[in-house]
């Protein structure tokens, strides 16, 4: 495993991290033992951080990681989430009461004394905007109950917008090779200010993974049947915002990148980590096997710069038109 300064923060990360939204639940059926298997198969392999929220299963997967990490805390880096549990347009729902009641909940789901890092759950601009929850969450900060806080964006507005706070240490964002925006409008002043970045929906919901085929049909507490078209919430957040069937046909185009890969999951995940403004990318998961199968990333070749200028131009000239919601 290779690691990654996390911004301007005092950890290094793996390159390769993982999610835990899948673990939690809105992924269809879950399995908590594979899934404690999965965390400890990660770790094994020199994985040190997991992202997480307090949404995700309603606390369960933060829950799970306090197994898998037990007596591994000062090892093992989390990142969790929060603000969506309530009404995420409400400003009380920001105050230093609530923040700190969702601090709390989190702690002790986790079964620490501490976060590394906690962020804002993509929040809305006007809420960014206003800026009084990073007092507060400096506030905690001081206090001691978080080391780091960052915020986790839908669009590169939300990003750039968060970043003008000095003490903003992370971002989160959609980050695949169908979504690319973030290379050239935000990555340069990530770099710039300092600022860790952890890419999410790497395989665009499943997408890059090249497994699926036009009117797959997924489970009923599945979001990429509940929120294909953005119903639950941002439509960016299934299927990194293309409608389901034009995402395949794409993919299907993108069957090249796999060439010497082994897989499309194992190329997806690579790309990404071409980019050095990167701090770690965090596919999500259900089982082993889907843990080991991104752990492979590290031992694929890199894309050439050929390579990368045809994903580039396959984004601009093929995918971006198709892409819903502000991003």
């Amino acid at each position: 495993m290779k690691y990654r300064q996390f911004g301007k923060t005092d950890m290094k990360i793996s390159e390769l991290s993982f999610g835990t939204w899948a673990i939690g639940g809105a992924w269809g059926q879950t399995n908590d033992t594979e899934a404690l298997n999965g965390l400890a198969r990660a770790m094994d392999a020199g994985v040190n951080f997991f992202d997480t929220a307090d949404v995700y299963g309603d606390g369960h997967s933060e829950e799970l990681l306090a197994k898998a990490t037990k007596g591994k805390e000062d090892q093992i880096h989390i990142a969790t989430k929060f603000c969506r549990a309530g009404d995420i347009h409400d400003p009380a729902n920001y105050s230093e009461a609530a923040v700190t009641n969702y601090v709390e909940n989190s702690l002790r789901r986790l079964e620490r004394e501490q976060l590394d890092l906690i962020q804002i759950h993509c929040p809305p601009i006007e809420i960014i905007r206003d800026g009084a929850v990073f007092d507060v969450l400096d506030s905690l900060k001081k206090q001691g109950k978080i080391r780091h806080y960052g915020v986790s964006v839908e669009t590169v507005e939300e990003g750039l917008l968060a970043m003008e706070n000095p003490n903003v240490d992370a971002l989160q964002v959609i980050f695949n090779i169908f979504r690319q925006k973030p290379v050239t409008e935000l990555f340069p002043v990530a770099k710039q200010k300092n600022v860790g970045i952890l890419a999410r929906v790497p395989l665009a919901s499943g997408l890059l993974t090249g497994k699926f085929s036009s009117g797959h049909q997924f489970e009923e507490d599945d979001h990429r049947k509940f929120n294909q078209n953005g119903e639950a919430f941002n439509v960016g957040e299934t299927f990194a915002g293309l409608p389901f069937d034009k995402g395949v046909e794409l993919s299907n185009q993108l069957d090249w990148i796999k060439d010497g890969r082994g897989n499309m999951t194992r190329a997806a995940l690579k790309w990404i980590l071409s980019h050095d403004a990167v701090s770690s990318v965090i596919p999500g998961f259900k089982t082993v096997k889907q843990v080991e199968d991104s752990l492979a990333t590290m031992e694929v070749p890199d894309f050439t710069e050929t390579e990368l200028k045809r994903l580039q131009n396959f984004y601009k000239n093929d995918v971006h038109d198709h892409i819903r919601g502000p991003y």
